[in-house]
């Protein structure tokens, strides 16, 4: 499935025993390899081990620690009293205020490291669809203070397609003990790829895992998640069966209510709360799919203040390659999205398997395909929406995303099974081509996109090669809601059953 190859090789790093990242080793304390990927954070110098601010000295781990909460707690404090400043100008001083509180926003977010930003791979247009990691660590101000910690791991990874035009958002949750080769590393459960490598190796092992481009990455920790549920004064969610776990800070009963930040988190954590019950991981990432899902409808329902307030507290926490202003550029974009019908949610299809003493998710390479494919296409991962029955927690939800989902334009009655469509973009209207695509594959066909010869086509075209073909031609055209009908005469080069060619006609 893979659309692209990432020629840049791997980091070096010492192999791990797969057993460090099993299900019994979570959440015990035991160390691993770890190193801190963030900008700028590189401690002092190389020097003998009897120096205790060497890299090799024995308490050079303690230095670093404390060295970058030090540091921590300082940028806060001057963030603080420059936001309040920024914000006090923003009142008397308009655009030419914004803009510099957006300047001061960018200056405070943490970026990628080389590795990691030469793994992301731009999208041709600001509104095309594209794919982003979203990387949640185990990893505290708490526990960096502790020093209890020797390494941290990804807590979840959510593979997310989202497409600005059409404002739908797909998310994916990779399940973390899923069994992967990593070359020099050997077999390990996927989360290892971020501690071997840092978000560089998460990038490159998800996008190879899917077989598509990732353009963006954001990486949050506990804090990060906790500050912005509460900046936002909680969220509103269902918690499915009473959350009674010892390894999170809260309990939390069923039923419909207003989430703090670390309520929240609880229950984005809790596994173990499943284990008579069901599938604790896959049941967890569900939960953290809905919190995400909620957070979501309250950032874009919110006025720009809010927005601004949001995005100035998840600045010094989160990691990303994106800037302040074009997250809230995002933010506003997706204003008014439909949460309910518009944002889409599923989980890796996995089957689990202990083998040599050590657990690990297996991937059911079939149905990874079949939902891989229908994600690329801007449908739902699963056509239906689905709830566990022992528990009643969605995982996976469809929305308006299904393959039975009404559109605005066309009919949803054809069927257009086993039919290859090369759809081209003749307009220059960018992501017509699209969707275009998604339309013709909710009704079964299999699409390939791109840009025709030029973007002058006045009219969109449907065009066939043998009269067999005329009928599903015209079916393609109804379903479109827009098309004429042409017999190919040998002029009309493409790949597919039928080609369709995008005119200034489409609306």
């Amino acid at each position: 499935m893979a659309r692209f190859e990432n020629k840049k090789s791997r980091r070096s790093g010492q192999r791990a025993d797969a057993s460090a990242f099993s299900r019994s080793a979570y959440g015990s304390g035991e160390t691993s390899t770890y190193r801190d990927h963030r900008a700028g954070t590189h401690a002092a110098a190389a020097g003998d081990a009897s120096n205790p601010y060497s890299r090799t000295g024995h308490n050079s781990h303690n230095y670093v620690r404390n060295n970058k909460l030090a540091k921590k707690k300082a940028r806060r404090r001057k963030g603080i009293i420059a936001a309040c400043a920024v914000l006090v100008a923003l009142v008397l001083g308009g655009a030419g205020a914004a803009f510099a509180y957006m300047a001061y926003l960018d200056n405070q977010m943490n970026g990628l490291d080389g590795d990691a930003a030469e793994s992301l791979v731009a999208t041709d247009n600001a509104t095309d669809p594209f794919y982003m990691l979203l990387i949640g660590v185990d990893k505290s101000e708490a526990r960096e203070s502790s020093g209890k910690w020797g390494g941290y791991r990804t807590d979840s990874m959510i593979l997310t397609r989202v497409d600005p035009q059409n404002k739908t958002v797909t998310m994916i949750s990779i399940a973390r003990d899923l069994k992967t080769d990593m070359g020099s590393h050997g077999t390990q459960k996927i989360n290892a790829a971020y501690t071997f490598d840092g978000p560089a190796g998460a990038i490159k092992v998800v996008s190879e895992l899917a077989g598509v481009p990732i353009s963006h990455y954001a990486e949050i920790d506990f804090d990060a998640f906790k500050e912005v549920v509460d900046a936002l004064g909680g969220v509103e969610v269902t918690v499915a069966m009473d959350i009674d776990d010892s390894h999170v800070d809260d309990k939390i009963k069923a039923g419909t209510q207003t989430l703090n930040g670390s309520q929240a988190l609880s229950l984005c954590r809790s596994r173990h709360t499943y284990d008579k019950v069901g599938d604790g991981d896959a049941l967890r990432t569900a939960n953290q799919r809905m919190v995400l899902s909620a957070i979501m409808k309250k950032i874009v329902s919110s006025d720009i203040a809010t927005m601004m307030s949001t995005v100035n507290t998840m600045v010094g926490y989160v990691t990303t390659d994106m800037s302040a202003s074009y997250i809230l550029g995002l933010a506003q974009q997706f204003a008014g999205i439909d949460v309910d019908n518009n944002v889409y949610t599923a989980s890796t299809p996995k089957t689990s398997e202990k083998q040599d003493g050590v657990w690990w998710d297996l991937l059911l390479e079939d149905q990874w395909k079949t939902m891989m494919a229908r994600v690329d296409a801007g449908l739902s991962p699963t056509a239906e929406s689905q709830t566990d029955s022992g528990t009643g927690i969605e995982t996976s939800h469809s929305g308006n995303g299904g393959s039975t989902s009404s559109t605005n334009q066309g009919s949803t009655s054809t069927d257009l099974s086993g039919l290859s469509i090369v759809v081209k973009n003749g307009s220059g209207v960018s992501g017509c081509a699209d969707t275009a695509a998604t339309k013709l594959t909710k009704q079964g066909a299999t699409c390939e996109t791109g840009n025709a010869d030029n973007f002058a086509y006045t009219s969109t075209l449907v065009i066939y090669d043998s009269d067999d073909m005329k009928d599903k031609a015209q079916e393609v055209a109804d379903t479109l809601g827009v098309g004429t009908l042409k017999k190919n005469s040998g002029t009309y080069k493409h790949s597919g059953d039928i080609l369709v060619v995008i005119g200034a006609d489409w609306s």
